[in-house]
């Protein structure tokens, strides 16, 4: 059985945590609504993916906010790339943007793909400057679900 005040602060607290409005939302949203974005994974260390889950899950809550993961790049605005784009991964990325209708937008999100980090110069790693150069860029390692709520705020303007 659980217990009565467990119960209690259910129906008494907040569950989403309030964001305030970002100072950016001034301005003409690209995707004003809601915007639909294409996850793609080009060989991070899955501490992006965590944070990506942390945003989309109960307590950020970024759907409330118009964004959205969709499993195909077809029914997509846009690709969110997370890791440095490896040899392995550059033409399924390659594949995912040209299937993706436009106007389309990419995010990349956190350093690795804005930069490679420190794998820049190694011979497995391609980088996402030839491949698709970013709308929206989320700096960080990793940045944490606020900021990704952020940023895909000022995609949807909501």
């Amino acid at each position: 059985m659980p217990q009565p005040s467990l119960l209690r602060s259910l129906f008494t607290r907040r569950v989403t945590e309030r964001l305030p409005r970002p100072a950016a939302l001034g301005r003409r949203a690209p995707f004003p609504g809601s915007v639909q974005l294409r996850h793609v994974d080009a060989g991070s260390c899955n501490g992006c993916e965590l944070e990506i889950a942390s945003a989309f899950g109960p307590v950020y809550d970024a759907e409330r906010f118009g964004a959205r993961l969709v499993a195909s790049p077809r029914h997509a605005d846009g690709a969110l790339v997370s890791g440095a784009v490896t040899r392995n991964t550059a033409v399924p990325l390659a594949r995912t943007l040209d299937v993706t209708p436009r106007p389309r937008v990419v995010v990349h999100r956190g350093d690795w793909p804005l930069n490679s980090g420190q794998f820049a110069v190694a011979y497995a790693v391609e980088g996402t400057g030839a491949i698709a150069e970013p709308d929206l860029a989320i700096p960080g390692c990793p940045p944490g679900p606020e900021a990704i709520t952020q940023a895909l705020r000022m995609l949807t303007g909501r």
